[in-house]
């Protein structure tokens, strides 16, 4: 049910330095939109006191709501559990740690009145990134659209508007490898770019480790694509072609000449290098099948254990 104009919905993990500030400047941008809002903090099982702060800007201004998940389920779940209880026809997600400014949440609806029904913004630049973690990200987004055959424009994040017509269809994904970059690409919307470029974090430091990081690719790329299983049957079978080969070659040495099969060493050595290869393919059929067993499954994508002006069981539609 549609009840306000717009939705801010906030993840966030062991934040506490950053919560008021962060209300305070959301809360301007949208009131010099409009009147009718919300801000949504997901506590993603943070330890540091965040819940506490959410509940003291509660009590201060009743259109800052809260929900607290029962452990870290992880970001993209905090994203699901904060927009399945958003009730604003428009529905703006970001972090909480600056790096999404809140000074671009009026731009965003100005293009969403504009006609767009998905506004994403595009981090142009984050000089404040390590090396590592910026190189990783250009690669990530290349071998994305190579594998998934949708194009995603490097730099885009979670920060983004959606209709509130768009947001219902990408509700309606139900799986349990979630990375909403690629759901959104898949609505068919009108999508708009807008580029910024991103500051440092103002308190503390960053809660996604590059492992993080990693595990959020694979996921991305097991979720959207099976590129990958058809890639381990072309290289099984080029390898097994190789294999084909040498064994004709030693053949035809034993029988038709008089001569000792040489290279043994150099044949152990290409034995093992193959096994090598087996058990990376091994790997990745069997992070298909880790994938099919969590989704059948059917366990719950994540637990809410407190609500703050927010039903705890029944989603908005």
């Amino acid at each position: 049910m549609i009840t306000y104009e717009l939705s801010v919905v906030i993840p966030v993990f062991n934040e506490v330095d950053n919560i008021a500030e962060l209300r305070s400047e959301v809360a301007a941008a949208l009131d010099s939109l409009t009147s009718s809002w919300e801000i949504i903090i997901v506590d993603d099982g943070s330890n540091d006191g965040t819940w506490s702060l959410i509940e003291n800007e509660h009590r201060a201004d009743k259109r800052v709501r809260g929900l607290r998940l029962a452990c870290n389920f992880g970001h993209q779940f905090a994203l699901l559990a904060g927009m399945r209880h958003a009730g604003g026809r428009a529905v703006i997600t970001m972090d909480g740690d600056f790096q999404h400014p809140p000074a671009l949440i009026t731009a965003m609806v100005q293009y969403w009145h504009d006609g767009c029904g998905i506004v994403q913004a595009r981090r142009k630049g984050n000089p404040a990134a390590p090396f590592l973690k910026r190189l990783s990200s250009r690669w990530f987004y290349a071998l994305f659209s190579l594998l998934s055959g949708a194009r995603m424009e490097p730099g885009l994040a979670d920060f983004r508007l959606l209709d509130r017509r768009c947001l219902k269809r990408i509700l309606q994904f139900g799986e349990s490898g979630l990375f909403w970059r690629g759901i959104v690409q898949l609505t068919g919307f009108k999508s708009c770019l807008i580029d910024y470029d991103a500051p440092a974090r103002r308190h503390g430091r960053s809660k996604y480790s590059l492992l993080k990081m990693t595990n959020l690719a694979w996921t991305a790329i097991t979720s959207f694509s099976i590129i990958p299983l058809r890639l381990a049957v072309i290289i099984g079978g080029l390898t097994s072609l190789m294999a084909f080969g040498e064994l004709l070659y030693v053949l035809y040495v034993r029988l038709f000449t008089n001569a000792a099969v040489p290279g043994w060493a150099s044949a152990l050595s290409v034995i093992s290098f193959l096994f090598g290869v087996l058990f990376i393919l091994l790997g990745i059929v069997g992070e298909y099948v880790g994938r099919i067993l969590v989704e059948v499954r059917g366990r719950p994508r994540y637990i809410l254990s407190e609500a703050l002006g927010l039903d705890e069981v029944s989603d908005r539609e």
